[in-house]
């Protein structure tokens, strides 16, 4: 038997495997965490990547606006904003400093998790807002989307003198990689613009995958949104399973995130042969906290899992189902299959809040089982939900062999939103 853990909240659960099961362990190869995770920021600040630096972007400037990642994001922000708002006040200490929040549609950063991102005093010392995708009263409207979406910002965005952003890179289930451009679409903009981005004819496109950028539409569109809001500087780090960073990317929010995605891309890809079962997490906390961000998971089984497999994935989900409609949505379904046939004749123009993530849970139930663990949260939503869900992966597994016998062929992948799945 062979023991093997995953993350779950800020723990972790274990499972033991028989070895004739287990076809591997597969993890993320990324590179050791830096030394000094710091230094590593600094030095990606000292050699921006097709931009001048931030101090001199913001010299002679009045406003900047500083877009950060919401509660569900595991950004280093300690590290992150005090090496930012350094460089910002360094020729400029008079410059007038918002954080914006982004939250694209979640819920409000509460003041406590705030303070769990930055600390006591960035949160104490500095104008920190968060942004409502619904109030209509801060909307700017910039044209359309290559997509035909109307394009419409957080307009403290738009009013700024200098607009800039801090965030992480890990692999995205349909925007292909996470960070950069998504500052702005979907971080602080309008709901209305989300909906149209995450349309079920740009979810259901075959480039709109984990780890693709080239032809996703979802990704055009945000590219377009950021430049169009005229994104300055982004400063963008990796992190390793343990959210450590291991490389930061600081410059043209371009040309830096691309630099992100490259080096990412060279060291998370995993090849992994078809199987009966998949185990997997979502990579622990803060992105283990509701179903609704669970979904990221759930897609690296489904790269590999065989057709009416079983995908066991390991969350918290402390925090619910993350998502009234997503939730409502899934428990008065008949079925996935029937969701799916509904979802596919909605336009672009009418698309639903959550809808992108139910489509994709559904598309993933119509084709595998799929069991959630956790203790943390409600098995009747679970249930609700058209899952099984049990308290450990050792009662996970044992329901997972009687599903599709106990000869089933069986991988581990521990963090399911840091690799980019490939069947071999």
């Amino acid at each position: 038997m062979q023991k093997v853990y995953l993350p779950y909240g800020r723990t972790r659960m274990s499972v033991e495997i028989d070895e004739r099961n287990l076809v591997g362990v597969f993890e993320s190869p990324i590179p050791q965490a830096a030394i000094d995770p710091i230094a590593e920021v600094e030095n990606a600040l000292d050699n921006p990547i097709g931009s001048l630096p931030l101090e001199e972007l913001a010299r002679g400037k009045k406003s900047v606006l500083i877009i950060a990642s919401d509660h569900t994001r595991p950004v280093p922000s300690k590290i992150l904003m005090p090496a930012m708002l350094k460089r910002l006040r360094k020729f400029n200490p008079e410059i007038d400093v918002t954080i914006l929040i982004a939250t694209g549609c979640h819920r409000e950063t509460s003041r406590a998790e705030l303070v769990d991102k930055f600390g006591e005093t960035i949160v104490d010392s500095e104008k920190i807002l968060v942004h409502d995708s619904r109030n209509e009263s801060m909307y700017h409207y910039l044209g359309k989307l290559p997509s035909g979406g109307n394009l419409i910002v957080n307009r403290l965005a738009i009013e700024t003198d200098l607009l800039i952003s801090e965030g992480f890179i890990e692999p995205h289930f349909f925007a292909g990689f996470s960070g950069g451009r998504k500052s702005v679409l979907p971080g602080v903009a309008a709901k209305e613009t989300v909906l149209a981005n995450h349309c079920a004819e740009f979810i259901n496109s075959p480039f709109a995958r984990t780890g693709n950028l080239k032809h996703n539409p979802i990704h055009e569109d945000m590219l377009f949104a950021a430049k169009k809001a005229n994104l300055a500087f982004i400063v963008n780090v990796v992190i390793n399973g343990e959210k450590k960073i291991v490389k930061a990317f600081a410059g043209d929010a371009e040309k830096a995130h691309s630099a992100g995605c490259e080096f990412l891309k060279s060291c998370c890809g995993v090849a992994i042969p078809e199987v009966d079962i998949v185990i997997t997490s979502n990579g622990g906390y803060p992105l283990d906290q509701n179903v609704y961000q669970c979904v990221k998971g759930m897609t690296a089984g489904e790269a590999v899992c065989r057709e009416k497999g079983v995908i066991i994935l390991c969350a918290a989900c402390n925090d619910g189902h993350g998502g009234e409609a997503f939730y409502k949505t899934l428990s008065q379904s008949d079925s996935p299959r029937k969701l799916l046939e509904s979802i596919s004749s909605v336009p672009r123009n009418q698309t639903k809040v959550d809808q992108w993530q139910y489509q994709i849970l559904a598309r993933i139930l119509d084709k595998f089982q799929v069991i959630m663990v956790t203790n943390d949260c409600p098995h009747e939503m679970i249930r609700d939900m058209k899952m099984s869900v049990v308290a450990n992966l050792d009662e996970a597994l044992k329901l997972a062999y009687s599903m599709v016998g106990s000869d089933a062929r069986v991988a581990v992948i521990p963090d399911g939103v840091s690799v980019i799945v490939e069947k071999k």
